[in-house]
């Protein structure tokens, strides 16, 4: 009896003794998972910051130290359009989330331009858009030039349910064609396009340009 008593006591002391701690003094938690595609904060003025990047402030150099591995930095042109320069990242993790990325980078059609006089070589995507390769000086711009816009598409299929669980309910939705439908978010500059048969787009940009960028755009092009 007398060392069950004994027991009983040293267990007593054991189970209080984190009641004894100060806040802060038991085993770590682990840090909550960050960088996810859902997980937009707002800032002042009108920007916003994803994947620890501010669209429409953030520059491609600035904007390296969180993504893994080297950019294809190329102008990007499509038929009928004045083209783009794009940053892509092949495979990239946000968060916990797998995918490809590509940082459309502020340029003025002037630029643009200039670049594909200067450009040492072009070639086709897929039959009609063209990809031509910077010239170094172009290159060494595009290190300092403003990210305008970001896109994420996952590996992972999204659905209505999965979207309406992390993003939250969208101010507007958009029909595309029988198997699109995009979700518009203008408080976080986002447009997660659900395809029913194919990959998901989100496309962010600073809400202050939502309607300029995007909305605008996508409702023009219907």
């Amino acid at each position: 009896m007398k060392s069950l008593l004994i027991f009983i006591l040293i267990l007593a002391a054991l189970l209080a003794v984190p009641l004894l701690l100060p806040p802060g003094d038991g085993p770590p938690r682990s840090a909550p998972t960050t960088g996810m595609p859902w997980q937009v904060e707002s800032l002042p003025d009108g920007y916003s910051r994803v994947f620890g990047m501010e669209p429409g402030r953030s520059t491609l150099a600035a904007a390296r130290p969180r993504l893994q591995g080297e950019p294809q930095i190329a102008l990007v042109i499509a038929p009928g359009e004045t083209g783009a320069v794009e940053a892509y990242y092949d495979n990239i993790t946000a968060g916990s989330v797998t995918g490809r990325m590509v940082l459309t980078l502020d340029s003025t059609l002037a630029q643009r331009e200039a670049m594909l006089q200067r450009a040492s070589k072009a070639e086709y995507m897929d039959g009609t858009t063209r990809r031509v390769r910077l010239a170094e000086a172009d290159l060494a711009w595009a290190e300092t030039a403003v990210i305008a816009a970001i896109v994420f598409i996952p590996s992972a299929n999204l659905d209505e349910e999965i979207v309406l669980q992390r993003f939250g309910g969208a101010t507007e939705r958009v029909r595309g064609d029988e198997h699109r439908e995009h979700f518009l978010y203008p408080d976080k500059g986002l447009d997660l396009q659900l395809d029913a048969k194919g990959r998901e787009v989100l496309q962010y940009v600073a809400p202050r340009d939502f309607e300029r960028l995007l909305r605008g755009p996508l409702l023009a092009g219907k």
